[in-house]
């Protein structure tokens, strides 16, 4: 008898032990039950989002606060309180102790509600209880913040224009490869070349139209002018694109910090039409321009002066823009081709051997160097040909692809 009552006396303490735990979990529950959310933003009398500080919920008139919420840099807050009606305080995070930037009576949490309520300070209540001096700083800020927001408005709509610009770019660069596989590897090189010319056609076209946009939205823009320009000498333009290169200079050049890259790119674009013109003279002081503005690109500018010179197929320029790039990168090989190039339109044929030919100076030199430079380059077999029919050494560097079956 005596065991099965200490078990009883066991059983009757475990039970009693259950029921002492339920009520505080009950009375959790209960709690919960009773809580509500609340949520929102707090704008600034501008009408723009404040963030930082905290939003807090006053039962005393906002001498104290029963809860409080951080504010986030995005002017937002969440937080949980008891259901009950509330005083709405904001304090800034330099706001004195015992003081608010601002209050909204009446706000009401209830049970398992998520409220939604900003604290809008560009309330005309808010605003009727600031001074004169405060409402006219407050006017001179609203014009302030709305001409940066156009500005950054119009900023965000070129910079996306930009986008477009630079992707027809790529387009036009590849347009050979996309004629190609639009017509497939059978079709004519005139429908190929006719195909390129539609494709840069539009493409230039659509920059033309974009730019001319653009550049009425902000005329003081040179970048745009430069790309307007761009367009033009594509679309064979060249008066109109030479005076609006001339214009992206001016205006850059009569900034307080001109961007020298941007004066480059528009000079080098004047070389260009100058060069694709037969303005020699005005080509070669175009591109000189953009080298001294832009000294980090001084060899692409100069080696692309060689290669519109090697495509215009005038020797004697190509030769001397080929020269100026050397002396400032001596390791492109491309380079020593075009002035190869250039120079064998010169070449003689051997009066005691017609099959050979004589190179006239600095030929054989350039040749030599393209070779070592690029043994097995896009250039080599034409090159390693052109020296043997000369009867010079070929490089050792170079390897003879091997010959067909």
């Amino acid at each position: 008898m005596k065991r099965t009552f200490s078990l009883w006396l066991g059983l009757t303490a475990a039970a009693c032990m259950l029921a002492l735990a339920l009520p505080p979990a009950q009375a959790q529950k209960d709690a919960a039950d009773k809580m509500g959310k609340i949520h929102g933003r707090v704008i600034n009398p501008t009408g723009q989002p404040q963030g930082g500080g905290t939003v807090g919920l006053s039962t005393d008139g906002g001498a104290t606060m029963k809860y409080s919420f951080p504010v986030d840099s995005t002017g937002a807050f969440t937080g949980d309180a008891p259901a009950g009606t509330y005083m709405l305080v904001y304090r800034a995070p330099d706001t004195p102790e015992g003081k608010m930037v601002d209050s909204i009576r009446g706000i009401k949490i209830v049970a398992g509600v998520d409220l939604a309520q900003d604290d809008d300070m560009s309330r005309q209540e808010y605003i009727d209880k600031m001074t004169a001096d405060e409402k006219k700083q407050l006017e001179d800020l609203k014009k302030a913040n709305s001409e940066t927001l156009k500005a950054n408005a119009l900023i965000n709509q070129l910079n996306a224009d930009l986008k477009i610009v630079s992707q027809d770019k790529k387009d036009i660069d590849s347009a050979a490869t996309t004629a190609t596989q639009a017509l497939g590897a059978t079709a004519s090189k005139a429908d190929i070349a006719a195909k390129v010319e539609e494709i840069k056609t539009a493409k230039y076209t659509d920059i033309q139209s974009v730019m001319t946009k653009d550049t009425g939205l902000k005329a003081d823009e040179p970048l745009l002018w430069n790309n307007l320009a761009y367009a033009q000498a594509g679309l064979k333009n060249y008066d109109d694109a030479i005076a609006t290169y001339k214009k992206s200079i001016d205006i850059e050049s009569a900034s307080k910090k001109p961007r020298m890259p941007v004066i480059a790119a528009a000079e080098a674009g004047l070389g260009e039409i100058y060069a694709r013109t037969g303005k020699i003279p005005d080509a070669n002081a175009a591109y000189d321009a953009a080298a001294k503005a832009d000294p980090v690109n001084a060899a692409l500018n100069l080696r692309n002066e060689a290669v519109i010179f090697y495509q215009q197929n005038n020797g004697p320029a190509q030769v001397a823009a080929a020269d100026e790039a050397i002396k400032i990168d001596p390791n492109q090989a491309l380079l020593y081709y075009i002035k190869g190039q250039g120079l064998v339109q010169n070449a003689t044929v051997d009066p005691k051997n017609p099959s050979k030919i004589v190179l006239p100076p600095d030929c054989t030199a350039a040749y030599e160097k393209y070779l070592e430079l690029a043994p097995d380059g896009p250039y080599a077999n034409e090159v390693a040909s052109i020296l043997q029919q000369a009867g010079e050494k070929i490089p050792s560097s170079y390897k003879a692809p091997p010959k067909s079956h």
